[in-house]
Formats: C-alpha cells, structure tokens, sequence
C-alpha cells in the first residue's frame, strides 16, 4: 500500500496517529452497523418469502375460481358484474427504521369489503371470485411494501460494506503505512542527531 505523500514531521505523525484511531473507531463501528443491518435485511428477505408462498396458495385459490366464474357466466356476464364493483384504497408514505436507519415506503390501506351486486344472477361462486381477489391484492401490497423496503435495506447494506472495504483495504493501511515511514525518518534523523552531537562533544574535549 503506497503511503501518503506528505512531510515527515512529529505534527504529521501525530496526525496520522490521530487519524488511524478515528478510521479504526470507525471501521468497528461500520463494522457492527453492516453485521445488524445484515441481520434486518435476511429478516425481510425470510418475510418476502413467506408471503410469497402465501400469494402462491391465493392465486391458487383465486384464478381457478375466477375460470369456473367465466365458463358459468361467460365473459359478459363477469364484465358486467366487475363493473359494478368499485372500491377506492388509500395509500400513504410510511417510514420504517431498520437497524438504526429509516426509510420509505408506501402504506396501501384496504377498504372494507362490501356487496355492489345484486343477488340475482350470481352466487355463492361470485362471493368467493371476490373475496380470493381481495385477500391476494391484500398480500400484493404487503409484499410491494416490504419489497421496497429489501431493495432500499440492500442498498444501505452495499454503501456500508464499500465504506468498510475502503477503511479495511485503503485507508487504514495507507495510514499505518504512512506513519511507519515517519517514524523511520524522525528515528534516523534523531540518530543523525545524537552522532552530530557527540562528534561536537569530542571535538570540544580535545
């Protein structure tokens, strides 16, 4: 590792020394900061993958009832009854803090279910066409949520593991480098030192 190019004096070295405690101090701390943000981001990453079995076991439910639904009113007839159904959702941003650090994301609130078809018509199949769609698009955005929230919680992870990589493999040896070569140049020039004073000690006692 090339050491910094600057002057070889005690106030440098005192810098340097100053400096490799900060990045240590700083290392363990980012250290510790990617260890529990790790930690949050395989939490997520284990809820994203059982909502994804739970969205898996709805659609299941939802498109097979959905194809019986189409053959028994044909098209027209589930057009007409999707027409009727309308229902305005909510959706707001939400902060979520994560291993120390916050972030965004959206919060879709359901509305409650209600009956916007008549009776006539339709039965117990179409209830169940409805309700099926309205328990997946609940697991849809819980999974948009927290997927946003695993994107945003992996990007953090990266920035934190570069900063410990440049303090691991870049700055703290440049620094301990750097300040082993001052303290060769102070040492040798103290020798020089010491040898320049006795020369002038003996030649004073001749």
């Amino acid at each position: 590792m090339p050491k910094l190019n600057i002057a070889p004096t005690k106030s440098n070295l005192l810098s340097m020394k100053e400096q490799l405690a900060v990045s240590t101090n700083g290392y363990e701390l980012l250290e510790e900061k990617r260890e529990i943000l790790v930690r949050e981001l395989m939490h997520m990453v284990q809820q994203v993958q059982l909502l994804e079995t739970e969205i898996d076991k709805a659609v299941s439910k939802a498109y097979p009832a959905l194809k019986k639904m189409l053959l028994r009113d044909g098209a027209d007839g589930v057009e007409r009854i999707s027409h009727s159904v309308h229902y305005d959702f909510g959706m707001q941003e939400k902060t979520v803090t994560l291993g120390g650090q916050t972030f965004s994301s959206l919060d879709v609130e359901l509305p409650k279910k209600e009956l916007f078809y008549s009776f006539l018509g339709t039965d117990s199949n179409t209830d169940e066409v409805v309700n099926n769609f309205f328990e997946l698009l609940s697991l849809l955005t819980q999974m948009a949520s927290i997927r946003t929230i695993v994107w945003r919680l992996a990007e953090e992870v990266r920035k934190t593991q570069r900063r410990v990589n440049a303090l691991d493999k870049m700055i703290i040896p440049q620094t301990v480098e750097t300040a082993k070569y001052i303290e060769g140049v102070l040492e040798e020039r103290e020798r020089e030192n010491v040898f320049v004073l006795k020369a002038l000690k003996k030649r004073g006692n001749k």
